[in-house]
């Protein structure tokens, strides 16, 4: 059976939503749905107003803004320029998630000892100063592609309960593959963050594609960029690993705007068709063993 979300991105086609001012045009591009990317464009180095932040369209007019997973009802978008101010409201579509309840895990990831906890905030620190890098980048307007290949055996969104105590929301795609399988870079971008040996997340690479866009690839057995670099779309970049907080060898792939988590299954074209044939193989070869989901809190 298609998964849930594999329904919804067959049944919800993106969509272009036009409104103007007499002298402000803004259409916005893409799905109103919570963990969505949406591109706006209005004119040249316009301010834009959206989800508390405040952006500034690039030359052509441009702008990118994205949705967290509990984002709901209506949201306001204001374009001003000149002295001259325009304001459109979207409605937000509602998304439900499951519960995951998840046994074996090792204490010391579900309850910290004390003398962690001062790495674990660092490691937090580091994380959230990266995905606060505002660069010009445009390498987010490039159609994204799948980072490595894997079934996919956990979702964005999912409610984590580990050893039964409730934990964070699940906010990535997780693609299983033996340890030292390769990851490429969905985007174009520039790394911001190399850190081998995170507490929960073990390897940890953040990409930034520009305008508070960043792709964050954890529990990897290796990382093969440095800071500062520049990567194509395609590049092999690491290699997918068992570090951290994990159960078994896998990449999970976290896309930010800024702080908001998104969907990295909204980004790709294919996603659902491919879930449902993993599904549909799943059934023919009758697996009944349980997937080892993913486990991560970054």
């Amino acid at each position: 059976m298609v998964t849930r979300l594999a329904v919804l991105l067959f049944a919800v086609a993106a969509v272009v939503v036009r409104a103007e001012s007499a002298q402000l045009p803004l259409e916005i591009k893409g799905n109103w749905l919570p963990g969505a990317m949406l591109f706006g464009h209005t004119v040249p180095e316009a301010t834009v107003s959206v989800m508390n932040k405040t952006l500034t369209a690039d030359a052509k007019g441009n702008f990118v803004f994205g949705l967290g997973r509990d984002v709901k009802g209506e949201q306001t978008v204001t374009v001003s320029k000149g002295g001259t101010e325009f304001s459109a409201q979207y409605t937000v579509q509602p998304r439900q998630y499951k519960v995951q309840r998840i046994t074996g895990v090792e204490q010391k990831y579900v309850e910290p000892p004390e003398n962690v906890l001062a790495r674990i905030q660092e490691d937090s620190a580091q994380v959230a100063n990266a995905r606060r890098v505002l660069s010009r980048e445009t390498y987010y307007r490039e159609p994204f592609i799948w980072p490595a290949e894997g079934p996919v055996t956990g979702v964005y969104g999912s409610q984590r309960v580990f050893n039964g105590v409730p934990k964070r929301p699940h906010f990535g795609l997780d693609i299983a593959g033996p340890v030292g399988t390769t990851v490429v870079a969905p985007a174009g971008g520039v790394v911001v963050l190399v850190a081998p040996d995170m507490y929960y997340s073990g390897g940890t690479l953040i990409v930034d594609h520009g305008y508070g866009i960043t792709s964050t690839f954890i529990h990897l057995s290796k990382i093969l960029v440095k800071p500062g670099a520049r990567v194509r779309q395609g590049q092999k970049i690491a290699l997918i690993g068992k570090t951290g907080r994990a159960t078994g060898p896998h990449l999970d792939w976290r896309v930010n705007w800024f702080d908001e988590r998104l969907d990295p299954a909204l980004l790709l074209p294919d996603f659902a068709s491919r879930r449902a044939e993993e599904t549909s193989d799943k059934a023919n070869t009758q697996q009944v063993a349980p997937e080892k989901p993913a486990l991560n809190n970054r």
